[in-house]
């Protein structure tokens, strides 16, 4: 019944959520629709697009001391 509101990635039926895949634009017009169904309790977005994707590396300083001493 879900699958016409996009493309559904993933079922659990022992712990009871379904995770679907739908366009950023339509998503609160759908989740307004699902949230109607009796059947359903709880409608969460991911927070994925929010997310700072580019991530950047932290040197040791103990690390960085030894390669320079030749160790």
């Amino acid at each position: 019944m879900l699958r016409k509101f996009g493309n559904v990635h993933y079922v659990s039926k022992r712990l009871k959520y379904v995770v679907v895949y739908c366009n950023m634009e339509d998503a609160e017009r759908i989740i307004a629709k699902i949230r109607s169904y009796s059947f359903v309790k709880q409608v969460d977005l991911s927070y994925k697009p929010f997310l700072k994707m580019e991530f950047e590396s932290k040197q040791d300083k103990a690390k960085e001391y030894d390669y320079k001493a030749g160790l």
